[in-house]
């Protein structure tokens, strides 16, 4: 996420507000010491630490280390067995979990059965409002506990599909047959929590600020907010992911260029995104500690079609028809970003080059003439971005001039928000034109970008029943292979109807210190993998 349910799951980049940061200096007081055997990471401040309250990449960088999911991805995206011994399902709709024996919290508790139901169903009720809700909708009983009106009383508080058969053995039942659900269960929504998180009225807000997990490394003292989380080993982890290190600090940047200053200083060991526009030179200044990387972030021009000034899908198309995707890779990206083609990335199975065709492909005339078939547009044009990275900002005001000058749009206004508020704003509803989100891989499905963004709860309010019908078919299909023909047909009913506009795929780009080794940084929520890495 991320990034971003609905708005892009991961937003990868800074937009923290530690003031430290904003005037250069190291976010934190320098980085640790070359003989403790730790080491620094950089990222924008995250929004919570809960793991089903957040859809951010800030947040899951942490989540990534503190807890063990169900199951887990390798480095090329196949899923790992963490905290489960097994899955099994005869129908793929009612599955049986065995959980590992002898693990614990951080605290000292069994991690059981009833701690992932617990959890869940935290995330899942609908008046706790949590931002990674949704992707418990596959489960039984979550209809119940989120009515369609927001003002009505849930049936119930729990999701009727969970069964605690025992202290190791959870029960699922889902709505209907799906073959994703392992995959499903690596989001970090799906983490574990101990009783302890919900024990009286404040212990939620207690955990936000010191996660009790049962992942590899436990918090060493409280979230330092908009400055530092800092994490040690758990002495007593059993699971596969021990450390290769003696623990590492995210610290929280408000600016990308002063993140890689601190890189090539020595102050900060890992950056995941180098700025674009240094990228050249971190090419030629850190050599093999350069870290390319194939990525599946999109970013995408989201509409709100709650407003209808924006209901008309050629008005849409015209928008997209009107932008040089090519001349803004070029000009803000160095040209190292892929140009979207489909509204899925080239290493997600059931990308299609060229899906998109000609909607996607920069023809101002063309763009015109839907653009006057579609009434034109009256008013205030306003673009929603947020601060996150320099490169947004640049980008828009392409966008822009591009909007003015291809469609005739004489005034177009821009909104810069900040990071930590962008997405709950758009959870609201409060945009008044189109806004720049991106999503990047929850785990590795098409199934996930095209319900998880598309479908239900998807901040553009997009509705269509043929597309939910293609998705349903693929999550029901037999096999991976059928599952994508379905997916692509869902693709193509999106595409036709243009909601949001796919703009571009991320290249990854980061970069490490002389002090670390083995630094591997996934395409999926995982990100860092921060056990691996050594430390000199």
């Amino acid at each position: 996420m991320t990034s971003l349910r609905g708005t892009g799951r991961r937003a990868a980049g800074f937009a923290a507000v530690a003031l430290t940061a904003s005037l250069g200096l190291s976010a934190c007081g320098g980085g640790s010491t070359s003989s403790d055997g730790t080491f620094t990471a950089g990222h924008s401040e995250p929004d919570h630490l809960v793991p089903g309250n957040t859809t951010s990449s800030y947040s899951f960088d942490v989540l990534s280390g503190l807890f063990d999911n169900l199951v887990g991805l390798s480095k090329d995206g196949k899923p790992v067995n963490l905290a489960a011994q097994s899955l099994e399902s005869d129908d793929q709709k009612v599955w049986t979990i065995k959980l590992q024996p002898g693990r614990t919290f951080h605290n000292g508790e069994p991690v059981e059965a009833s701690n992932f139901a617990d959890a869940w169903n935290n995330a899942a009720y609908g008046p706790n409002a949590y931002e990674a809700n949704e992707y418990f909708s596959h489960i039984k009983g979550y209809a119940e506990i989120n009515p369609e009106d927001p003002k009505a009383k849930p049936k119930s508080d729990k999701l009727s599909g969970l069964e605690v058969v025992d202290a190791t053995t959870l029960k699922v039942t889902l709505n209907d047959s799906f073959n994703q659900f392992p995959l499903l269960l690596t989001y970090p929504a799906f983490a574990p929590m101990p009783k302890a998180a919900f024990k009286d009225a404040g212990a939620l807000k207690k955990f936000d600020d010191h996660p009790i997990g049962n992942g590899p490394y436990q918090m060493s003292g409280d979230w330092e907010r908009n400055k530092q989380v800092k994490l040690v080993p758990f002495a007593a982890y059993k699971g596969s992911r021990k450390p290769q290190n003696k623990g590492y600090t995210w610290k929280s940047y408000s600016s990308a260029d002063t993140a890689y200053t601190d890189l090539r200083a020595g102050r900060l060991d890992v950056l995941q995104t180098i700025p674009a526009a240094k990228v050249p030179e971190a090419k030629r200044l850190l050599g093999d500690r350069f870290l390319p990387r194939k990525m599946g972030t999109i970013d995408y021009l989201g509409f709100p079609l709650f407003d209808d000034r924006f209901g008309n899908p050629d008005l849409r198309k015209a928008i997209s028809m009107s932008i040089d995707r090519q001349g803004i890779n070029k000009a803000v990206y160095n040209g190292d970003y892929i140009p979207a083609d489909s509204l899925l990335p080239p290493i997600i199975e059931g990308h299609r080059p060229n899906a998109c065709g000609d909607l996607c492909a920069y023809n101002p005339a063309k763009a015109k003439e839907l653009f006057e078939k579609a009434g034109g547009f009256k008013g205030s044009l306003e673009l929603y971005f947020s601060n996150a990275q320099p490169t947004y900002y640049q980008w828009m005001q392409i966008v822009a001039n591009s909007l003015k000058q291809n469609l005739g749009i004489k005034d177009v206004q821009f909104r810069q928000v900040p990071s930590s508020d962008y997405f709950s704003m758009l959870s609201a509803h409060e945009e008044k034109g189109p806004y720049r989100q991106n999503w990047e891989a929850d785990y590795p499905s098409a199934q996930n970008y095209l319900e998880s963004m598309w479908g239900i709860g998807n901040k553009m309010t997009w509705k269509n029943k043929e597309f939910d019908g293609f998705i349903a078919k693929g999550n029901q299909a037999p096999s991976g292979a059928e599952a994508v023909k379905f997916y692509n047909q869902a693709e193509d009913v999106a595409l036709r109807e243009m909601p949001m506009i796919p703009l571009w795929t991320w290249a990854g780009q980061g970069g490490r210190s002389e002090k670390v080794g083995n630094v591997t940084i996934t395409a999926y929520a995982t990100g860092l993998l921060a056990n691996e890495v050594t430390v000199k």
